[in-house]
């Protein structure tokens, strides 16, 4: 029988599209307003509107297409076009018709430009301060209701200091009104006591955050009718399409009558012969959901020992200890929705990440979700004036507007920041200047935990021999994916390099690279200088003062020598025209050393290098040493401090023999 259709409608929000949840996060960006700006630039696409036009929006998707930006070929371009531009267009990047807004355009220019430094007093770069502003404007239109997402979780970390990354997941993006926030802030509160167990005596069956979660549900108008329903209605296909209120396509939700009809045969009625059925029922979901499911019946997650004898792998479960028909649908109604949303905010969570990781206020280490130091005392004082706007959708989005313009409360003076460091962390500085000493002794206190619990010397081995293969999906899931494999090779030699040097030396500085919050590498689509420029003052009777460039390279044999003689060269060149310095040197890093290219660099010991503006300037010689990966790990391995390679470096320099002897005996085999 035909059964009453139950709306579904949005219990959280999310950041962006998950159809844009791309590695290389903040490069995608910068690349995607790119080619915006270059498509609307053809005459043939300037005077067409993007909305409805099937021809335009093709046209577009075979333009990224063309310009690399994507690969393979979508079944439906259109679709596929509008899904990649999308989350743009809910920061404000750019308009509803894919035209770049007033921030795009500005975000564009500061990309091309490669100079992110910082020029604002929470301390952040420039692109991350436009981010920054984005975010305190981007609303969620909710059924007719707006939510800002960032106030949202500005003001849960002003009250509760952090959120751990099952708060963060699962219980933010619910907090949708004034209500459901201060009640999950209420939570979270009693749960860090100790308390919040047992939630309010929702269910007889979930307590704690699964609890809290089906009472966000159930207290909402559509979870109370569709479960009404279900209890009062015949179990068959129509009763799952309408009470399982989903919001792609009911059909899918056809799937939940076997694995009802299993769960009451095996857990009701004790049928564990059924136990194989239970299990295959499980598996026409998608991943986690059907994970979920088993996890409830079965005490393994191995699939093949469940295949194998599937009764002798059922655990106690809710579905055994109900009491009539009533508690059974109950159960299964309230369990079949916690999987959903649970699984459906597991999907959101990466993508909110992304996006709020795009500030570079907000931490996320140690499995906890907080405020970098100067955005915590920021907020502090303008809290509650911000959350009166966290319910109302932003005018100004499209804007690059002064921040006062989104509320005048976020006017700040560098006194503010000062006080707040003050108070934090005991000091008494009392100018900016001061206060960034601070801030940055702070960082290296940071990075130095950030390596011993992730950069340690057989951690650094094993990232370098996956280079070495080209692992790329491994090294990303360790590091970060929002770099590119090149940028996380340069940032692995700094780290490995800083080590070398006993810590010593301002490796944040000299590593020519975009890092985010959290000190992990992010790739710009504009890129920069690919060395690291390690300074280092004289250290008697070791080595005088001088400037080390470390270059590096992840190019094969073919395009090695291409890619990296002239700039290896002209960036030591140039270096030494500058500084005058005749000590410094450059080191230059393969995880394949090119033996004609390591030729041209012991050429240079021969060569003059001249300043083309002024022929009368120039330096006789150049000290360029090629180090591959392999002397790398031996150098960690080994516990090789720089005062020990110095002396190594220098008599290689200074050797007469010829390649590929002189790398062997001279590199190779005094690094061992």
């Amino acid at each position: 029988m035909a059964l009453e259709n139950i709306t579904y409608k949005s219990y959280c929000w999310s950041l962006g599209t998950t159809s844009f949840r791309t590695k290389n996060f903040s490069q995608k960006i910068e690349r995607q307003l790119e080619i915006l700006a270059e498509f609307w630039e053809k005459e043939e696409n300037q005077r067409e509107s993007w909305n409805k036009n099937d021809g335009l929006q093709s046209r577009y998707y075979d333009f990224m297409k063309e310009k690399g930006f994507i690969t393979g070929e979508a079944p439906n371009k259109p679709k596929d076009a509008r899904e990649k531009t999308s989350g743009l267009a809910d920061i404000g990047l750019i308009s509803e018709d894919r035209r770049l807004t007033e921030v795009g355009q500005a975000l564009l220019k500061l990309s091309k430009k490669g100079d992110f430094t910082s020029d604002n007093v929470l301390q952040i770069p420039k692109d991350s301060y436009i981010y920054f502003k984005q975010l305190l404007k981007t609303s969620c239109n909710l059924d007719g209701r707006f939510v800002r997402p960032f106030l949202v979780l500005a003001f849960l970390l002003n009250r509760l200091g952090s959120l751990d990354m099952e708060e963060y997941t699962y219980l933010l993006p619910l907090c949708i009104d004034r209500k459901t926030i201060e009640e999950t802030a209420e939570y979270i509160e009693a749960r860090r006591k100790g308390g919040g167990s047992v939630y309010d005596g929702t269910t007889p069956w979930y307590a704690g955050m699964d609890g809290f979660i089906l009472h966000i549900l159930m207290e909402k108008e559509n979870y109370k009718k569709a479960q009404e329903l279900f209890l009062s209605a015949p179990v068959d296909k129509e009763l799952f399409r309408a009470a399982g209120m989903n919001r792609k396509s009911r059909a899918y939700d056809e799937k939940y009558l076997p694995l009802y009809q299993m769960t009451e045969e095996v857990c009701r009625k004790g049928n564990t012969k059924y136990a194989g059925e239970l299990y295959r029922a499980t598996k026409g979901f998608q991943a986690k959901i059907g994970s979920q499911w088993r996890q409830i019946f079965f005490n393994t997650t191995s699939v093949k020992a469940i295949e194998k004898d599937p009764a002798s792998h059922l655990k106690e479960n809710f579905f055994q200890k109900v009491s009539g028909d009533g508690e059974f649908k109950t159960l299964f109604f309230q369990t079949m929705h916690l999987i959903k949303v649970k699984a459906n905010l597991s999907d959101y969570q990466d993508l909110n990440k992304r996006y709020i990781k795009n500030t570079d206020l907000v931490l996320f280490e140690d499995g906890e979700v907080k405020f970098d130091i100067v955005p915590r005392h920021f907020f502090r004082k303008r809290m509650e004036e911000l959350f009166a706007l966290a319910f109302e959708e932003s005018g100004n989005l499209l804007f690059n507007c002064p921040v006062e313009e989104i509320a005048p409360c976020l006017e700040a003076e560098e006194s503010e920041i000062i006080e707040g460091i003050n108070q934090e962390l005991g000091t008494s500085v009392k100018s900016m200047d001061e206060a960034r000493d601070i801030l940055e002794r702070e960082r290296y206190r940071r990075l130095d935990r950030l390596i011993d619990s992730r950069f340690d010397d057989k951690s650094l081995v094993r990232l370098l021999e996956l280079f070495e293969k080209r692992n790329d999906d491994e090294i990303t899931a360790y590091v970060t994916d929002n770099a590119d494999i090149p940028t996380i090779f340069e940032y692995v030699l700094g780290i490995i390099w800083y080590k070398v040097s006993e810590r010593k030396g301002r490796i944040l500085d000299y590593m020519k690279l975009s890092l985010e919050a959290d000190l992990l590498p992010k790739t710009h689509a504009a890129g920069g200088e690919a060395d690291i420029v390690y300074e280092y003052p004289a250290r008697e009777g070791v080595y005088p003062a001088h400037t080390l460039l470390l270059e590096a390279t992840l190019a094969n044999d073919s395009s090695q020598r291409n890619m990296e003689m002239e700039p290896v060269s002209r960036h030591l060149g140039n270096c030494l025209l500058k500084t005058g310095n005749p000590f410094s040197y450059c080191i230059f890093t393969s995880s394949r050393l090119n033996i004609n290219v390591m030729a041209d660099f012991r050429c240079r010991k021969y060569m003059q290098y001249f300043d083309t503006s002024d022929t009368s300037r120039f330096v006789e010689g150049m000290k360029i040493i090629p180090v591959g990966t392999g002397e790398l790990k031996k150098i960690i391995l080994s516990k090789r401090t720089y005062k020990e390679l110095y002396p190594v470096f220098e008599a290689a320099y200074r050797s007469e023999k010829k390649l590929p002897e002189w790398y062997e005996e001279e590199i190779a085999a005094r690094i061992s």
